[in-house]
Formats: structure tokens, sequence, C-alpha cells
């Protein structure tokens, strides 16, 4: 069982880096064009920085996933009533919805 679980931390931590990795990249494009001006690379930027968010929204449901993989490996057997299990599903749908700032108009 440890070992599944250690392997399931590498993996999510892996995918993780990975999108971070790529995050770096995307950001370092839309910086060169924003600094480049040209209307063509302003407008690529729309795509570029959703592709940024569905990566942040990615790695949060990886470390939120993982939270709950490693909270429930550490419970006793014992200890699983159906309020925890409830508390866990709410937690989990919680994250997992877009959460989208307010704006004043």
């Amino acid at each position: 069982m440890e070992g599944e679980i250690l392997q399931t931390l590498q993996r999510s931590l892996l995918q993780a880096q990975n999108l971070l990795d790529k995050n770096r990249i995307l950001i370092n494009e839309i910086n060169q064009n924003q600094e480049s001006r040209v209307p063509y690379n302003l407008c690529r930027n729309v795509g570029l920085i959703r592709e940024l968010n569905n990566n942040i929204r990615r790695v949060v449901d990886l470390y939120a996933d993982l939270s709950g993989s490693l909270s429930r490996s550490t419970e006793a057997p014992t200890n699983s009533s159906s309020e925890e299990n409830a508390s866990t599903v709410a937690l989990r749908s919680y994250n997992r919805v877009g959460h989208k700032r307010c704006r004043p108009a």
C-alpha cells in the first residue's frame, strides 16, 4: 500500500511540475508578445492566457486530489464515518469549481 501511495505522489508531483514548466514558457511568450505590441501577437496572448489559466486550474486540482489521497491514506479505518466522507466530497467539489473574481463595473 505504501508503494502505491508513493507512486501516486510521484506521478502527481511530476504532472504538476510539467504543467508549471509549461506555464513558465507560456508566461515568457506572453511577455514577449506584449512587449512586441504587434497586433497578431497581442491577439495570440488571449489563447495563451487561457491555456495558462487552464494549466493553473489543473495544478490546483492535482494538489487537491493529492491532499485528499494522502489524508485518506493516513486515516485509521475505524475513523471513516459518513460525515468525514461527505466533507471530503464537499471539499473536492469546492476545489473543482471554477473560481471567478468579481470585477467592478
